[in-house]
């Protein structure tokens, strides 16, 4: 008879911030190598790489298990490690509600849950316990056996069928004493009992760079004696064969085949077919399209108003064209809410940019004032901002002043709901200098010798430490020669990449139809008292929620600033003030400014190639200033484009 295949239920990615090493696609091609029919990513207190964990698995044909590792506050108040799985999409919901609480209630950076939290999921998750950070572990640990059983009691009595014991052998200390102790007790009260790896990375070999990720990531040194070794060499992804084998005195069969009945009553589902817009609050005798439809025909009235009949005509059957295909995408209450905390933005003197980007070709956004540059006279493209046939959500990339763009996040806050609106993580990954500097420190080199190294690295964005290596003789020949460089080039080579810290996104504004954590469990950073997704910006648009960039953008600061320093003054003297929206886009004295090349500050234009494109070239108007920045990029740059246009 053919032996059940193992299925890892406790897996740590390189989401695991302060101790795992695989990465998403190591989980998966290891699960195919092995012939393993689903796996589960339990990544701790966090469920950073979900998405693109159920992504991949899917795609390879592997079962996703959605899963987390959460400190968990026992009766008696101590904190232990508990294992949680979804069995559906409530549990999936239920999972990442408690860990958005826990995230907001962590004292000291220690994030935990309560009893009474994981509770509330009972009938929806699997509960695992009996890892050496566990409550019942450490209860058998300290001979408190009638703690221990009332402990296995109480999850019992909550979880029933859904709650198992983990027995693991990765060679801490106690392991075969909690087997002979736990393993009686799971039979007495019928509790299921799994076998369990715990695993960190995909080879034996790969531990000692496990160790080294650790270290960076908790300031610690390989060689420090006093360094708490948490891991062991046997954290790998062990076949089902390997399992089998360890556990062979304890029932390997029924260890084994548990794993794959708990992966059997796992079936998430992730929506990724499906937009999830706020409700923007319409006149009652409006729904989203009519209102879309009234507002910006009626502002579009006002700027054609002294148009000719002729030319009124072209903008109005554009704008109907426009009006169309946004109602048919159903992205009405998009451009509603956009348009909405633009022109709070205005009202309350927050700086707003005119605009960029695809949605500059959008008359309906011209016309809401959501841009200030008329797509008609400037022959632009609104099938580059929605296109029919490629439905995907539009995205308007809006410019503030970056002293007041927290006003506009507030009043979006105020508007749709505190919970309904968060900022979007990014995870910061070890770059080629990066990882250099944090491998030579984890080694214990001098410093000197990780900066050294680190400074052959050239510069420029997308460098990798191949492409040094094989761009820079010098740097391949200080490998070659160094031991001590060709260590922590061999080490470095293998951490980059890897996600190292979570960080914020520049502009990203999630705004969700209700609580965030509904759709995706939140983040807190108490350094920056930041509320964030866990799932990044792709991932946040996979699941249908919209992303709205509020940028900040200190060009627009220093203009403010310089347009109220001059009104100041003009107002002392009686003269009219300066009002921007004055402004005609054919100055001469502004042209003459620009060719002559002096535009350091000015936003895209003051890079030293640019500067010497634009004294070359030297514009007489609007739209050579267009042509300069659609010619200052690497593929007209490469193909001389930017030469023949000046030439001509």
């Amino acid at each position: 008879m053919t032996q059940p295949s193992f299925v890892h239920l406790r897996v740590s990615s390189e989401f695991s911030i302060s101790r795992g090493l695989l990465r998403i696609n190591e989980i998966i091609e290891n699960s195919q190598k092995l012939n393993m029919p689903a796996v589960a990513l339990t990544d701790l207190n966090n469920m950073f790489g979900m998405v693109k964990f159920f992504k991949k698995a899917e795609a390879a044909g592997i079962k996703p298990i959605a899963g987390t590792t959460l400190n968990l506050k026992s009766h008696s108040g101590e904190p232990g490690e508990i294992l949680c799985l979804a069995k559906n999409n409530a549990g999936l919901k239920s999972l990442m509600s408690i860990i958005s609480k826990s995230q907001l209630q962590q004292e000291n950076g220690y994030i935990s849950i309560t009893f009474e939290d994981l509770s509330n999921c009972a009938g929806n998750i699997i509960v695992i316990a009996g890892g050496p950070s566990s409550n019942i572990f450490n209860l058998a640990k300290h001979n408190k056996n009638q703690d221990l059983k009332t402990e296995l009691i109480s999850f019992q009595e909550i979880f029933k069928d859904d709650f198992c014991i983990e027995l693991q052998r990765v060679g801490r200390n106690f392991e075969e004493e909690f087997i002979q102790c736990i393993v009686p007790l799971a039979s007495e009260f019928l509790i299921p009992v799994i076998a369990s790896n715990d695993a960190m990375f995909s080879q034996k070999e790969d531990f000692d760079i496990h160790e080294t990720k650790v270290c960076i990531n908790t300031g610690k040194t390989l060689n420090d004696s006093n360094r708490e070794k948490l891991f062991t060499p046997e954290q790998y992804f062990k076949s089902t064969k390997d399992m089998s084998n360890l556990f062979g005195d304890c029932d390997p069969d029924t260890l084994i085949t548990n794993t794959l009945a708990i992966a059997q009553k796992c079936n998430v589902t992730l929506t990724t077919d499906q937009y999830f817009l706020p409700e923007y609050p319409v006149p009652k005798e409006h729904d989203f399209n009519s209102f879309l439809s009234e507002l910006s025909k009626t502002k579009l009235d006002e700027i054609i108003e002294s148009y000719a009949q002729d030319k009124q005509e072209i903008y109005q059957k554009r704008l109907d064209y426009e009006l169309t295909q946004i109602h048919a995408t159903g992205f009405s209450s998009y451009f509603l809410i956009v348009a909405d905390f633009i022109q709070w933005s205005k009202d309350n003197d927050v700086p707003v940019g005119p605009g960029r980007g695809s949605g500059a070709g959008s008359l309906v956004a011209y016309a809401l004032g959501i841009t200030a540059l008329d797509p008609i006279e400037h022959n632009l493209l609104f099938e580059r901002f929605i296109n029919p046939e490629r439905i995907s959500m539009p995205d308007f990339d809006i410019d503030f002043c970056m002293d007041k763009r927290d006003m506009v996040i507030d009043y979006v806050g105020q508007k749709y709901g505190k919970s309904a609106v968060s900022q979007i993580a990014t995870f910061g990954t070890m770059a080629a200098r990066a990882v250099v500097r944090d491998v030579a420190r984890a080694l214990g080199k001098p410093y000197a010798l990780g900066d050294r190294i680190s400074k052959m690295i050239p510069f420029i964005p997308g460098m990798t430490l191949e492409k040094a290596i094989s761009s820079q003789p010098i740097f391949k020949k200080m490998i070659q020669d160094e031991e001590e460089v060709s260590e922590i080039i061999d080490l470095a080579y293998k951490l980059e990449g890897i996600a190292r810290n979570v960080g914020k996104h520049a502009g990203g504004i999630v705004i969700a139809p209700g609580s965030i954590a509904d759709f995706c469990p939140t983040y807190f950073d108490p350094q920056s008292n930041s509320l964030m997704t866990q799932f990044d910006k792709d991932d946040v648009e996979t699941i249908g929620l919209v992303k709205f960039d509020f940028l900040g953008l200190r060009t627009l600061t220093v203009i403010d600033r310089a347009v109220k320093t001059i009104n100041e003054s003009l107002k002392e003297k009686n003269e009219k003030i300066l009002d921007l929206n004055s402004l005609t886009l054919d100055d001469p004295k502004v042209f003459d400014l620009l060719a002559s090349g002096r535009t350091t500050a000015v936003f895209q234009l003051e890079s030293t190639g640019m500067r010497e494109l634009i004294r070359r070239l030297k514009p007489t108007k609007f739209e050579e200033i267009v042509a300069l920045l659609a010619l200052y990029r690497p593929g007209p740059l490469e193909s001389g484009m930017h030469d023949e246009f000046v030439d001509r």
